[in-house]
């Protein structure tokens, strides 16, 4: 009998980001590569904000824009490469049901490098103050990819290539290339100084 493993089967058929996906991993940091907004009447979610770390676009619900446009400003293209940490909360509430949520708690690039509140609307039009907090930890160190390696002809940027990597495939493929810059190719001699 075969031991299958079933993580793949367990994501959820949506298109986007869901609760259930930081339910069962825990709050995640995201790096935000693209907004998008489309317009039109009964939009409820209007914004599509794909994340370099999750293949599916993770959709903000009007109180999450509400802290974002507070905190970063309206013009999607300037949330460009900024970060936040999202988590699932169990209290979020949609259609007047207690449906469980995403939630944002650190942003990048606050005002200030300070905790930022701003006020929200609650169920029942119920006015309320959101905090979050500043996200200090470092961005990754993009991966290099396999054509990043190929072309590299220079042994200090390979060295930050391998410190960088963390695949031991990757690893792998950035001594080979290292191999093909400093050992002569198909037996050829290198002069070793002088000219003869």
């Amino acid at each position: 009998m075969t031991d299958f493993d079933m993580s793949d089967t367990l994501a959820p058929k949506s298109d986007q980001l869901d609760g259930v996906d930081l339910a069962a991993s825990g709050p995640q940091v995201f790096t935000i590569t693209k907004v998008t907004v489309k317009k039109g009447a009964g939009e409820q979610q209007p914004v599509s904000i794909s994340l370099a770390e999750f293949p599916r676009v993770w959709r903000p619900n009007l109180n999450t824009r509400r802290v974002l446009a507070a905190a970063w400003g309206g013009k999607g293209s300037a949330y460009v490469g900024r970060r936040v940490r999202l988590f699932y909360d169990p209290d979020v509430h949609y259609g007047g049901k207690q449906t469980g949520g995403i939630r944002v708690s650190h942003m990048s690039d606050l005002p200030g490098g300070k905790p930022f509140s701003t006020p929200i609307i609650l169920g029942q039009g119920r006015p309320a103050m959101y905090t979050v907090d500043p996200l200090t930890e470092p961005a990754p160190v993009p991966q290099p990819t396999a054509a990043d390696v190929a072309a590299c002809t220079d042994l200090t940027e390979l060295a930050a290539m391998h410190a960088a990597a963390t695949s031991p495939e990757l690893r792998a493929l950035i001594r080979a290339r290292k191999a093909e810059i400093t050992e002569p190719a198909d037996g050829a001699l290198i002069p070793s100084g002088g000219a003869s």
